[in-house]
């Protein structure tokens, strides 16, 4: 990809190292061409086969998990899974921004 434009804002892309992280988790720096205006980065096919390898040895990989949605007086409520709760080092009375990403996506962004 390095050579063409960023496909999000058409910024410059570079080849570089690029740090990986699986949520709170860092999986280490892996080949990635990044654009120099928004900051996004595309990592090469081999870095991704090197990601999910780690991924899978760390038992992150298939932590994503079906749940169900219940209720709460007026308001519906998402139970957050063990495995994802810990990895985010999430707590009770934790604070968090939820906000629509799309048709079908919620984005929960945990506060520091």
């Amino acid at each position: 990809m390095e050579g063409k434009g960023c496909p999000i804002c058409r910024g410059r892309l570079v080849r570089k190292k690029e740090p990986y992280w699986f949520g709170s988790i860092n999986l280490g720096e892996f080949e990635a061409d990044v654009c120099s205006k928004c900051g996004e980065a595309f990592y090469t096919e081999e870095a991704s086969d090197q990601i999910d390898q780690l991924a899978k040895k760390a038992g992150l990989w298939g932590i994503g998990k079906k749940v169900v949605i219940g209720q709460s007086g007026n308001a519906l409520i998402v139970r957050i899974p063990k495995e994802i709760a810990e990895l985010y080092k999430l707590h009770k009375k934790a604070t968090a921004l939820i906000s629509p990403e799309g048709k079908n996506k919620i984005c929960i962004e945990v506060n520091g």
